[in-house]
């Protein structure tokens, strides 16, 4: 099953909907949810899940993804998103010899985890808008996040699919000359529009998230392609690490990690301009493709 959040191209300042994306891929079926409820996107229908309460209805024609404009599936997050840092192989190698090289992960030790604040959340193919003078040195990040359907805490390994409602995408847009002059990461990766999602929703049934495909291209070249069978922590060990001593609530999401191929890792380092297109699309989830302006 695919949520989506959108609005009709055709009936401008109409209230947010949300649907379910037909396997065709190219259309999708209203699910019938009061205003307020469509506004918080796929967020209203995982606490119904979690609730056990039935799930929405489908009413109506199908309706064509071509006449709708996508919005993040959470739109408005009930709080900051869980993100996962230097979490494959191939791209802590990567960073290994740069500014970063004393960061790299131990595989017994406990995963690098930081936040996005929900007010930097933007959709599938809304425009990044890049800080100016604030940062110069703006790169994208490719990732798989997961999505918690039933909250918990101190999630054990063996139980987390009780609890995994999903998956999306993300871009985790980093701000690098922020986040190395702070040493902290959070100030480097929460400007306004810096974390795209989307385009839907799939749930947890509908894709095999331990070994799927990501790929990400700058301007239609491929900079970034990797399974998420190369994960040093994988999901279940996330799930496990973002909920010790911490109540995970649904809707949370968790943002699994970039593999190698971002502008830092780049001989020499090549960061995002105005006016170029980042397009990521991970295998059986399908794509997002943003402008930085």
């Amino acid at each position: 099953m695919r949520i989506a959040a959108y609005r009709r191209k055709n009936r401008p300042g109409t209230s947010p909907e949300v649907g379910l994306v037909a396997n065709d891929g190219i259309s999708l079926r209203p699910l019938d949810l009061a205003g307020g409820d469509a506004q918080r996107g796929a967020l209203t229908l995982i606490e119904a899940h979690a609730r056990g309460a039935a799930p929405a209805q489908a009413y109506g024609e199908p309706v064509a993804l071509a006449e709708l404009e996508l919005e993040a599936p959470l739109p408005l997050p009930r709080r900051n998103l869980f993100c996962v840092g230097r979490n494959y192989h191939s791209h802590a190698k990567e960073l290994s010899a740069s500014v970063f090289e004393d960061n790299t992960p131990d595989p017994n030790a406990w995963p690098i985890v930081f936040t996005k604040v929900p007010e930097c959340v933007i959709g599938p193919h809304d425009d990044v808008h890049l800080p100016g003078e604030v940062s110069t040195q703006i790169d994208y990040e490719a990732e798989l996040a997961v999505v918690i359907g039933i909250g918990g805490r101190n999630i054990a390994r063996s139980d987390e699919m009780r609890h995994f409602f999903g998956y999306t995408i993300v871009n985790d847009v980093t701000a690098r000359d922020v986040q190395m002059r702070h040493q902290q990461w959070d100030l480097g990766k929460d400007f306004d529009t810096l974390c795209p999602i989307g385009p839907w929703i799939v749930t947890a049934d509908a894709l095999a998230g331990a070994c799927t495909q990501v790929r990400c291209w700058v301007n239609g070249a491929l900079r970034q392609d990797a399974s998420t069978s190369d994960l040093i922590f994988d999901i279940p060990t996330l799930i496990e690490t973002c909920s010790r001593g911490l109540t995970l609530h649904p809707g949370d999401a968790i943002a699994t990690g970039t593999p190698a191929g971002v502008g830092l890792g780049m001989t020499p380092p090549t960061f995002v301009q105005p006016d170029d297109v980042v397009r990521i699309e991970i295998a059986g989830l399908g794509a997002i493709e943003n402008r930085f302006v």
